[in-house]
């Protein structure tokens, strides 16, 4: 008898003298539910990741489209959300110091969220890993 364990289950087989083999899938259970569990731990990190990094970049004069992004966004749904009226124009017009205030910091500006990319996405993609594999 030969038997594979992996973290879903096990498979074992035999081989009869006749020639036949027999295989049994025995899956671990929980093992869904545990998965579902990580993989929303996971995205939960993701989303405050891409909050707490683009919270630096986002043009600030009044704090409100820096608010929009934080009532805007479910955290673990996927959706990164800056719900503020003049959020779209500012995201692609705004050079630090026009629409919504200035570039306090140097890094204010348009497409924050792609800066923010530039420079952390390799630890956010290697955060949500960690949380995946735990055991």
């Amino acid at each position: 008898m030969a038997e594979i364990q992996t973290p879903r289950g096990s498979i074992s087989h035999v081989r009869r003298g006749n020639g036949s083999v027999t295989v049994e899938f025995r899956f671990n259970r929980g093992f869904g539910r545990e998965m579902s569990s990580r993989f929303s731990r996971a995205q939960k990190f993701v989303d405050s990741e891409v909050l707490r990094l683009c919270d630096p970049r986002v043009p600030f004069r009044t704090g409100m489209l820096k608010k929009s992004g934080i009532l805007g966004t479910v955290v673990g749904s996927g959706l990164v959300r800056y719900n503020a009226s003049h959020a779209r124009k500012n995201y692609y017009e705004n050079g630090g110091n026009g629409i919504e205030g200035k570039n306090r910091g140097g890094k204010r500006g348009k497409l924050w969220f792609e800066d923010m990319k530039k420079e952390n996405l390799p630890d956010i993609i290697k955060g949500a890993r960690k949380i995946i594999r735990q055991r």
